[in-house]
């Protein structure tokens, strides 16, 4: 291996709270860039001095090596950032089928998520933006939330509010400039995902990845009756295992956004494999922006 982020499902499936455990032993780490050293005489899908990344979860990227079946790896383009290829098959991917798969979308619509700073939120921002559609970004209030404003923007973030902001009558004003979005993206849960549904368009969808607040998505009865929102989940794993007949077609267009520079890495800090633990540390820390990348 030569990159791995440290995610929040690896440190769930450490707690034991994710979906899938491994048997124990087990090596951490569910995504990651590798080059291939070395192949069996039977092996067809890869050769030495390939870039590869997993195809499926729970294989334990944080390691140097490996001896994993070839159909167990999936070969990336070397033309990529090294960290954009380390990053690619869990964040950018939920991005992109969230965006694709709920909604019809058209340049011109707008869409809105909460945790738009974490990796997947700076996916969204950044496929939404190639698409042509406007994204409405959600944040929790903090100390330096001018700098994170400007790093949102700086990669085509179209609004970047509050949650606090997102509950104050002032966001009708927002909705004079921007159309109301048909589609949310809900990586929190609690009253942000309460607030985000109240500015749905009528027949629009909540999509549900992840839960941070550790709180439950609560709807009003008028929502559902008057609004018709929908409330969908989303989780990647089971998408791969249900379609992986597509997706080496999706992680080419997402390679393809890399080279065109559409497409970068989450905001990140590197971190000698030697000194794993203070990337374990600085993942639970709140408020940090940063992905931590085990870099091997």
């Amino acid at each position: 291996m030569m990159a791995a982020p440290v995610n929040p499902s690896d440190m769930n499936m450490i707690q034991g709270s994710y979906a899938i455990l491994p048997s124990l032993p087990a090596v951490g780490g569910n995504e990651g860039v590798g080059e291939v050293l070395e192949v069996g005489s039977q092996v067809t899908l890869v050769k030495p001095g390939d870039w590869v990344i997993m195809a499926d979860a729970g294989l334990g990227t944080w390691r140097t090596e490996g001896v994993f079946h070839e159909k167990a790896l999936l070969q990336v383009p070397n033309d990529i950032p090294l960290l954009c290829a380390a990053t690619l098959s869990v964040n950018p991917c939920t991005a992109y089928r969230m965006l694709c798969d709920f909604e019809k979308l058209q340049p011109g619509d707008s869409v809105i998520q909460n945790a738009a700073n974490s990796s997947v939120g700076q996916a969204v921002v950044q496929i939404a933006t190639a698409m042509g559609i406007q994204t409405i970004n959600v944040v929790r209030d903090r100390p330096n939330i001018e700098t994170l404003t400007e790093m949102l923007t700086s990669i085509g973030a179209d609004r970047v509010i509050t949650e606090d902001q997102l509950r104050k009558p002032e966001m009708a004003e927002l909705f004079t400039k921007i159309p109301k979005p048909r589609l949310g993206f809900n990586g929190v849960g609690g009253k942000s995902a309460t607030e985000m549904l109240r500015h749905l368009q009528p027949g629009g969808t909540l999509v549900t990845y992840g839960g941070m607040a550790k709180q439950p998505v609560v709807v009003s009865v008028s929502a559902l009756i008057f609004k018709d929102v929908r409330l969908q989940g989303f989780w990647m794993t089971r998408w791969k295992r249900d379609h992986a007949d597509k997706y080496s077609e999706m992680i080419s267009k997402l390679c393809d956004l890399s080279r065109q520079k559409k497409l970068t890495a989450p905001v990140c800090t590197e971190v000698n494999f030697l000194h794993y633990e203070f990337a374990m540390e600085a993942s639970m820390k709140p408020f940090i922006s940063s992905k931590q990348i085990l870099v091997m």
